[in-house]
């Protein structure tokens, strides 16, 4: 089973850049998107058809506000329940998670709020953390596991990023956001790709100014955090870095039958 996350920075661009032929090698089971910004009625016709003839299972979870954030999740096998959002209306108006169930395991696409420029969203951005850590716990005291994808919006080790020491000030890699990330690995989760490459230099997105793609000065933002019981099954963690249209890169988990 193949999941590739990617934060497309705007979907309805990224499908005029061609993204249904990059992402086709990908070959992809599930694919996970984060930033949408747009509602599917407002995709290209001959888009939409194509996305629904490649995956037939559609999830969408669109913010409130226009244009802005969103989430959708694309799978060629329906899952046996899909749920939109964590429950919470302060964190679910913005379209930021769609958790797709496949028996026991619970796939989580997620969208982690930015702390913003100024930093007046990093508080909104922990608290988020917070509270999905809280419903994951619950689902592990069950048995349950875990996948969850997406763009984090924070670097968490200074292997994750290009320059770390002019960055920890600002909004990704600042102490207190980099702490939540240590947070999840004490509750049980594993970084799956760090775990399989301790050090290994790659990021998944890059500042569209300063040419940072060209010269690799980027972080690495996009994850997936999986429970202990799933690691003898991951098989590999690839970041996408050939494929364009976006500021991120693609990142897909490759998973054992």
């Amino acid at each position: 089973m193949r999941i590739t996350t990617w934060n497309v920075n705007g979907l309805r661009a990224v499908l005029g850049k061609g993204m249904l032929d990059s992402i086709q090698p990908l070959n992809a089971d599930v694919l996970c998107l984060q930033e949408i910004k747009a509602r599917p009625e407002q995709l290209d016709k001959n888009h939409l058809e194509a996305i629904a003839a490649a995956y037939p299972s559609l999830a969408w979870n669109p913010a409130q506000r226009p244009g802005y954030s969103g989430t959708a999740t694309w799978a060629k096998t329906a899952p046996d329940s899909i749920t939109h959002g964590l429950g919470a209306p302060e964190y679910d108006d913005e379209g930021r998670v769609i958790v797709h169930r496949y028996g026991d395991i619970h796939l989580y696409n997620i969208y982690f709020p930015n702390g913003g420029r100024s930093l007046e969203r990093v508080p909104y951005k922990l608290d988020f953390y917070a509270y999905l850590l809280e419903q994951c716990d619950q689902l592990h005291a069950q048995g349950k596991q875990i996948i969850i994808c997406g763009d984090f919006n924070t670097s968490h080790q200074e292997i994750d990023l290009a320059n770390p020491k002019s960055n920890v000030k600002n909004t990704g890699f600042m102490p207190e956001e980099r702490a939540w990330i240590d947070r999840y690995l004490e509750h049980g989760f594993v970084d799956a790709f760090r775990a399989l490459y301790p050090e290994k230099v790659e990021y998944t997105w890059w500042t569209f100014i300063t040419n940072a793609r060209a010269r690799n000065v980027g972080w690495r933002l996009d994850y997936f955090l999986v429970s202990p019981s799933l690691m003898p099954r991951v098989e590999d963690v690839i970041h996408h870095n050939e494929v364009m249209g976006s500021d991120h890169c693609p990142v897909t988990l490759v998973l054992k039958d």
